[in-house]
């Protein structure tokens, strides 16, 4: 019998990240997940994971923290090969990320700082950090934003770094084909998570404002965006490479 694959989901103690793991879960797919600083949601989705049976495990990091990223290495390795019994992972989700506006004219350089350490040179280190142990055959998911599609006041930062990512997204997937490793880009919508102070989730004025923007009448919900991720993990994704796919519902189209 086959052992099941492994993921690594960043920011996955929350919000999009739990959702990624759970769907993950259940396509049988063992999840490692990440945390910031709330070790009990944590472990919250660790339970959860493991009781759609398989296994599971959370580990702390900062993405905006490059230099911890060998150490992070380091622990990773050691969690899979006493928890999971393997030496390679099958999937790698960067989907780490914070929201903080940023108007133009009025930017604070730490803010932008901070935007870049998480949005841009977190995915791009941490990949280099584990492509050594990610299997041949196996698959990169980043995590964009309709935002680089459309604009939001305040969110130029934050929509520039995303499309950023997506650019990368496809050179990954360019240089890494010899290796059988797929790379792709989801892009969400605005979901209620507490993404952002969670307006989207608790604005009502907001919500439905985004809502009758969006071709589906609706926000998206964070498994809109987990059932992607999953299925871009999954092997009927298996001739997908190198593309953008946004989950909207239509947004402002």
């Amino acid at each position: 019998m086959k052992p099941n694959k492994l993921a690594l989901i960043t920011g996955g103690s929350r919000g999009l990240g739990r959702s990624m793991a759970n769907k993950l879960a259940d396509k049988e797919i063992n999840v490692v997940i990440t945390y910031h600083t709330n070790k009990a949601e944590a472990d919250k989705v660790v339970a959860e994971v493991e009781a759609r049976g398989v296994k599971a495990f959370a580990l702390p990091l900062d993405v905006s923290k490059v230099d911890t990223f060998q150490q992070f290495g380091a622990d990773l390795r050691s969690v899979m090969t006493n928890t999971f019994s393997i030496d390679k992972l099958d999937f790698l989700v960067n989907n780490a990320g914070i929201g903080a506006m940023t108007p133009i004219g009025a930017t604070e350089l730490a803010v932008f700082e901070l935007l870049s350490d998480i949005h841009m040179k977190a995915p791009v280190f941490l990949t280099q950090e584990i492509l050594p142990i990610l299997n041949d055959g196996g698959g990169i998911v980043n995590i964009s934003s309709g935002l680089a599609r459309f604009t939001g006041p305040g969110y130029s930062v934050y929509g520039s770094l995303k499309a950023g990512i997506e650019q990368y997204t496809r050179y990954l997937a360019s240089e890494l084909g010899t290796r059988q490793i797929r790379a792709n880009c989801v892009a969400p919508g605005a979901i209620e998570t507490d993404f952002g102070g969670g307006a989207v989730r608790d604005n009502a004025v907001y919500n439905k404002m985004v809502a009758d923007k969006t071709a589906l009448g609706r926000v998206g919900m964070p498994d809109d965006i987990g059932d992607v991720v999953a299925f871009l993990c999954s092997d009927e994704s298996r001739w997908i490479n190198g593309q953008r796919i946004e989950v909207s519902g239509g947004a402002n189209l």
